[in-house]
């Protein structure tokens, strides 16, 4: 399938170099040295590549993205500069660039960078969507789609963002594929915020020396020193304390930290990730959270669809969540019944895609045959109030209980693994025992069952 690149670029040399340096098979290579010529370019070849430099006489290269974006915005641009900063290429990527490169650009970086964007093009042609499946990420759906391109889009350049969406909409897999798409070299390190005392927030962000205070005993460094050359995931940081949220922006601001306890201060190169279910705006105005902090952080932003926003990725979900059960627990599931999925598709899905996950782990350990059917499905789903979005289908996700990597699990009623344990620990006191009669209660292997008991201490 033909793919094709349009290079703008007002010095000529640069022009005869980078087309040089992008041959390849199956790429039609289309070459402009004036804005204005490669905008006509763009409207009658619709390239899926656009490469332009970020500085010339007629217009800038931000104001040739913008227009591209006003009539093509399926094409991807890539922006050159020699004069690279990171709240140029922040504009950038807010303004829809695919990507951001510092002149002078090697040519093995320049052909992988470029090939990767050539090859998703390609990809997206042959199958005429977006991926089902990005960074552990599932679905096909517009806002997906969107979602998909500007983590691309982001990755490479950002030093803070901010991920913002409902509990158990997967924030914690964007902040993730960010990390990986980043290239840095460093750990990728979690902070939940919503599960730290006060008094130790510092301590935890910062470290400290030994000696700081009553039970140190030794020198511990903290999450940003441990995070450096990577990547501090901060989860629900609407619930980090004013005091601390001042140091936190201070050690933003001058990449340095200073442990509890030390005169001394450390540098530290950390990409950092702040995500909530709180909307931090109105935070800011009730003055729960630090307005300068929240500007920060926000120098990016991304937000989660709710499952509610994209019912069109249900289907891939459950086949998704089904296939991953059913080789989780060695079952031959294949599929759901008709009215199986009509009661799915009827559910408002408050605990969002946890939820649903939750759910189908739950069917799929309860189904003794190849298809799940609705006696399957977990009892909250089939109330005659589960499938409005009112209070009722808020509890009704209460019953289902929520796991994951967002936090905030108790206010949805406990994790996919409490859940799971419950269910265990039931079946092996009505079997008053006997594993095997437990597990065929259950539908499992009785080496699986043995497994879960170990993992939840029932042995």
């Amino acid at each position: 399938m033909a793919t094709s690149l349009l290079i703008l670029d007002d010095n000529p040399g640069s022009l005869e170099l980078l087309s040089a340096a992008l041959s390849r098979e199956g790429v039609t290579i289309y070459t402009a040295s004036r804005p204005s010529e490669a905008l006509e370019l763009v409207r009658e070849k619709r390239p899926q590549l656009v490469l332009t430099d970020l500085v010339m006489p007629e217009m800038t290269g931000l104001e040739v993205l913008s227009r591209i974006m006003e009539f093509a915005p399926g094409t991807d641009v890539v922006l050159m500069t020699a004069h690279y900063t990171t709240e140029t290429a922040v504009e950038a990527i807010r303004r829809g660039a695919a990507d951001y490169l510092e002149k002078p650009i090697r040519i093995p970086v320049l052909r992988e960078r470029v090939g990767r964007l050539i090859e998703e093009a390609r990809q997206r042609q042959a199958s005429g969507t977006e991926e089902a499946e990005f960074e552990g990420l599932i679905g096909t759906s517009p806002r997906m789609g969107e979602m998909f391109a500007r983590i691309r889009r982001i990755a490479p350049h950002y030093r803070s963002a901010l991920i913002q969406g409902a509990t158990g909409t997967g924030k914690d897999l964007v902040a993730r594929a960010l990390h990986r798409r980043s290239g840095v070299r460093g750990q990728y390190v979690v902070l939940n915020c919503s599960a730290v005392v006060e008094t130790l927030f510092e301590s935890e962000l910062f470290g400290h020396v030994k000696g700081a205070f009553t039970g140190a005993d030794r020198d511990k460094p903290g999450l940003f020193e441990a995070a450096s050359e990577g990547t501090l995931f901060l989860d629900e940081i609407g619930d980090m304390p004013l005091a601390t949220q001042a140091k936190l922006l201070r050690a933003l601001q001058n990449q340095e930290v200073q442990r509890v306890g030390s005169l001394q201060a450390r540098k530290v190169n950390v990409r950092v990730i702040a995500a909530t279910h709180r909307n931090l705006k109105q935070a800011v105005a009730e003055r729960q959270f630090r307005e300068d902090l929240y500007y920060r952080l926000a120098m990016v932003e991304i937000q989660v669809p709710s499952l509610a926003e994209r019912k069109e990725d249900l289907p891939t979900l459950i086949r998704h969540f089904m296939e991953k059960f059913a080789r989780e627990y060695g079952k031959p599931v294949r599929g759901i019944t008709p009215r199986a999925r009509m009661v799915l598709e009827r559910h408002a899905w408050p605990g969002n895609v946890r939820e649903l996950e939750n759910a189908l782990g739950h069917a799929c350990m309860m189904v003794e045959d190849q298809e799940i059917d609705v006696a399957d499905l977990p009892a909250g789903l089939l109330a005659p109030d589960a499938a409005d979005g009112g209070n009722g289908s808020g509890r009704a996700a209460a019953s289902i209980g929520m796991g994951g990597g967002d936090s905030a699990e108790g206010e949805m009623g406990g994790s996919f693994a409490d859940h799971e344990r419950q269910l265990v620990a039931s079946a092996l006191e009505r079997a008053r025992g006997n594993q095997s009669k437990a597990a065929r209660a259950l539908g499992i292997g009785r080496d699986a069952l043995r497994y879960k008991m170990k993992k939840y201490g029932l042995l």
